[in-house]
């Protein structure tokens, strides 16, 4: 009963939370379209924690300040992994839905969720929603967006697989996707994939290889400033220029603008791919051993192994 109790409290709490989000987004805080999208999903995922991170690294403080406010190395990581999540954690939970209402076992499961997670991640929230800003077509931003959404993935995944398979086989009703336990674990499972997917997405704008938080007038390339000599990008399809507030930019740091990587790259291109699958296999390793892969909806649970 005290578990129901949490649960209630908790899914209320980030039905309020969702709401001021979306709210601030439509009317104050101008955000790139499809990082509103990202920023209402995760939100949703993640509850009173993803209104937390977004009112301290994304909501504009004041009028025309966003470009100022969000151009820490930090925050553009906060928006480069917000943007992962909103694909990745998507395309797993719809997959657990249906796999959970099919009593698919898990270790099926699991692989589809990884599957449906990259296509959402990769092929419509980078390359479909980005495109025009990552070269015009749509196999150019495909080319150039894999390899930030594999890490991404990879990550997010080594969390998301131990949470929801430890805590769903441990537990019938936790498979049910008619409760609230059910719920309560994907959430829980967002949340944790999205703090191990953080580091990698710093490291990927740090290194000009991801896009970082982005506003309306500055184009998804945080950290600029105004500069009355140069003159404006072009708009991106899907935004709303605001009148006449930020004519003319420039882009004072590289921070979340993406550029092709050099040869000197590959090395730590390599290692830090290895680095993704090493927690992958160990995510999936934990999941295992403390978990039933075999399991699907219906089958009696056996006690946790510990």
């Amino acid at each position: 009963m005290l578990m129901e109790i949490l649960l209630i409290t908790w899914f209320s709490l980030t039905a309020a939370s969702v709401g001021y989000v979306t709210y601030d987004l439509v009317t104050s805080t101008p955000e790139m379209k499809v990082m509103k999208w990202g920023w209402i999903l995760v939100t949703l995922y993640t509850g009173i924690f993803g209104l937390a991170i977004y009112i301290i690294s994304c909501r504009e403080p004041a009028p025309n300040t966003h470009e100022k406010f969000i151009a820490p190395l930090w925050k553009q990581a906060v928006g480069s992994t917000i943007h992962c999540m909103a694909g990745d954690a998507t395309g797993v939970i719809v997959v657990a839905f249906l796999t959970a209402a099919l009593g698919l076992p898990m270790w099926l499961d699991s692989i589809l969720e990884y599957l449906a997670g990259f296509v959402f991640g990769l092929f419509i929230f980078q390359a479909l929603f980005m495109k025009d800003m990552l070269g015009g077509t749509y196999l150019a931003a495909v080319r150039k967006t894999w390899y930030p959404e594999l890490m991404s993935m990879n990550f997010v995944m080594s969390g998301m697989i131990p949470v929801m398979i430890i805590l769903m086989t441990n537990n019938m009703e936790n498979m049910e996707i008619s409760s609230l336990r059910f719920w309560g674990i994907m959430s829980l499972a967002s949340l944790i994939g999205g703090c191990l997917a953080y580091p990698v997405n710093w490291w990927m704008v740090k290194n000009k290889l991801k896009h970082g938080m982005g506003t309306q007038r500055v184009l998804g390339k945080g950290g600029a400033v105004i500069n009355k000599d140069e003159p404006s990008p072009a708009v991106m399809p899907g935004m709303n220029m605001a009148s006449g507030a930020t004519a003319n930019v420039a882009i004072k740091n590289g921070h979340g603008q993406m550029t092709m990587p050099s040869s000197e790259n590959i090395n730590k291109k390599i290692m830090v791919a290895v680095l993704s699958l090493l927690f992958l296999v160990l995510g999936g390793a934990a999941a295992a051993h403390w978990g039933r892969y075999k399991m699907q909806p219906g089958h009696t649970s056996q006690p946790m192994k510990m």
